[in-house]
């Protein structure tokens, strides 16, 4: 038989981990501006994967394509290709950014370029 005691801190460590529980849920939804992860891989033109979207062909490897406005996130779910983002038109700079093969991310530069290629 459970004591008075007992059932108080049963209660309190309820509800402690009910508020926590509660309080991660927000903390996520805070975070989640992005869309959902599916298959393929879009580029957004604002950050954490909101504006209009460019959907990318993953079996287009090295084609240079250039886009008429800067993205600055990316959203890619693939296992065997990776897309490479550039800051100027024409996929040629000292610097790019690589996604790798899943994940979402903001880039650290509006991109005006890209290219996929073979995920390593």
């Amino acid at each position: 038989m459970s004591t008075p005691k007992a059932n108080i801190r049963r209660a309190a460590t309820t509800a402690a981990l009910a508020a926590a529980l509660i309080g991660l849920g927000a903390g996520a939804a805070d975070a989640a501006g992005w869309p959902p992860l599916q298959p393929g891989a879009r580029l957004y033109s604002a950050a954490d994967g909101q504006g209009s979207a460019t959907n990318v062909d993953l079996n287009d490897y090295g084609t240079c394509h250039t886009l008429s406005t800067p993205v600055r996130s990316m959203q890619i779910v693939n296992g065997s290709a990776s897309v490479e983002l550039f800051p100027s038109g024409d996929c040629v700079s000292d610097y790019w950014w690589a996604s790798g093969s899943l994940g979402q991310s903001n880039l650290p530069f509006g991109a005006l370029s890209y290219r996929v290629v073979k995920a390593s």
